[in-house]
């Protein structure tokens, strides 16, 4: 079903500039759309639901159905909590737009839906129009404020489903009741958002949730409703008053009203020769669990309609089916934020544009983008080692999955520890810090390349007195025999000082560096 913005020659519809400032939908308790319903879902039976889902079918009275769906979500805790959890998945996202090319006018038309669709009563419009999620369609009103160019919207109002039918010859057109057309007429264009969200293939009105949940409700409240009265049988211990075989009958109208006191004030007077035993009841052969695991499984059932998923609604559970269960709500809100963009791009895009612009070649596009969740500290571990490795990672790519901004030029950013521990040290806190001011700041590791550097340096200097003798024996040896008989002779002959003095300094060197680190 849709409305119709242009007629068959391609031109916009004429639109009641009166009619689209006003409230059309409005109810009135003296005319047929009354804002005081009768209660359905206190007298729900199962031959009263059959008819009821029924009636939505044939298109004689929807009326009913949207009550117990009204109803249900007023009732039933679990029911709206899981189709508040549904609705506010896509609700609470920020919408964004999308120009159609990046020509100027696609620009600027971009930016003019933009304006409308950063007001405050965007989240409202958004949760108002998920309502469709529970009855199959939902139909939001739009007053325009007409007053002033451009044309935009001053107030979005729910319009109750109750006061909508179906035409009689498709069933697929939308009418709005009304004291002038009591069996409905087709919706203003420019008027009305519509939103038709789909679970199923097939008519908008078979596709609530309330009409899969209806069945779960009434068991449900059968089995709590019996709850009770078992709790009132069993759960209260029997009172017996007993009297002697001379009681007179004074005696015996004491005991009883005795025995009735006993349950609202916990006490009572009765003659001596009389006794009070409070019975306990047998606890009822595990009914009390039967009746719990009854509801607790209506609740089980209602979750799948609803989230598609019963194990993050309503048991404990690990973290990886936590994760799997999530995944398929995310599928499930990706679907439902998909169909209410293109509901907003339809029924509120296009007709803005056209009643202040024109009809134009191509729209702009509302977005509803649902964030996937990421375990961040996985993507670290796994980027990490890659990039170790010479992999090339474009840093605002990273900075968008942690939702960071690119730091300017002068402001304050967080660095390594090992990077802030050797930060330049101001003069006059050096004392403190027990480290020479002219001590070149440094990582680690280069300061060990540099020791390195200079140790090497100075090999050919510290190392030809004590190294040479023991080549040239070496090279003049016939055998590896003859080599080691000879090293005796010339150890005496060896002048080490300078080479243990080079190795004693630089070993000092390295463990003052040390103790300064771990200090």
């Amino acid at each position: 079903m849709s409305i119709q913005f242009l007629d068959a020659r391609g031109l916009p519809l004429k639109a009641d500039k009166t009619v689209l400032a006003e409230d059309i939908a409005r109810a009135y308790t003296t005319g047929v759309r009354n804002p005081r319903p009768t209660s359905v879902a206190s007298t729900i039976t199962p031959h009263r639901l059959a008819g009821l889902l029924r009636s939505v079918i044939d298109g004689t009275d929807p009326e009913a159905y949207m009550t117990l769906a009204e109803e249900m979500e007023e009732r039933d805790l679990h029911y709206a909590a899981q189709l508040r959890t549904r609705k506010l998945a896509v609700a609470a996202i920020e919408p964004s737009v999308e120009a159609y090319s990046d020509e100027a006018n696609d620009v600027l038309m971009a930016e003019r839906v933009r304006e409308i669709m950063t007001d405050d009563m965007i989240p409202e419009l958004l949760f108002d129009l998920l309502d469709g999620l529970g009855k199959g369609l939902a139909v939001v009103q739009v007053l325009w404020d007409t007053k002033k160019t451009p044309w935009k919207p001053s107030d979005y109002k729910w319009v109750d489903p109750r006061y909508l039918r179906q035409d009689q010859e498709t069933l697929e057109q939308i009418l709005l009741i009304s004291d002038d057309a009591p069996t409905g007429a087709p919706l203003e264009p420019y008027k009305f958002i519509v939103h038709t969200p789909r679970s199923k293939s097939g008519s908008v009105w078979r596709n609530g949730l309330a009409r899969l949940v209806a069945v779960m409700y009434m068991l449900k409240s059968f089995t709590v409703r019996d709850w009770w009265a078992f709790a009132e049988v069993f759960g209260i211990p029997v009172r017996v008053g007993k009297y002697g075989a001379n009681a007179s009958e004074g005696d015996i109208s004491t005991l009883i009203n005795a025995i009735g006191r006993i349950a609202s004030d916990a006490g009572a007077v009765i003659p001596e020769s009389m006794k009070i035993d409070l019975i306990e009841t047998a606890k009822g052969n595990g009914g009390d669990t039967l009746f719990e695991n009854m509801a607790r499984w209506c609740d089980e059932q209602i979750s799948k309609a609803v989230l598609g998923q019963t194990m993050t609604a309503d048991n404990g559970s690990s973290q990886s089916q936590a994760n799997i269960h999530n995944e398929v709500r995310i599928d499930i809100a990706k679907w439902d934020a998909r169909q209410l963009e293109s509901c907003i791009n339809e029924y509120l895009v296009k007709p803005y544009i056209i009643l202040n612009w024109g009809v134009q070649e191509h729209y702009p596009k509302v977005r509803i983008k649902v964030p996937e969740p990421e375990d961040l500290k996985v993507l670290v571990d796994s980027l990490t080692p890659l990039i170790d490795r010479g992999l090339r990672v474009s840093a605002s790519s990273v900075r968008d999955k942690f939702g960071l901004t690119e730091p300017e030029s002068k402001e304050e950013v967080l660095v390594p520890m090992a990077q802030a521990s050797m930060q330049p040290l101001e003069v006059g806190l050096n004392h403190s810090q027990g480290i020479a001011i002219n001590r070149i700041s440094q990582s680690v590791d280069a300061e060990i390349d540099a020791m390195t550097d200079e140790a090497v340096s100075e090999w050919v200097e510290t190392g030809e007195e004590f190294m040479n003798p023991i080549l040239k024996l070496a090279k003049d040896s016939a055998s590896y025999d003859a080599f080691l008989a000879g090293l005796p002779a010339l150890q005496a002959e060896l002048s080490e000082g300078e080479f243990v003095e080079q190795m004693a300094k630089l070993m000092f060197q390295a463990r003052g560096l040390g103790d300064a680190r771990d200090a």
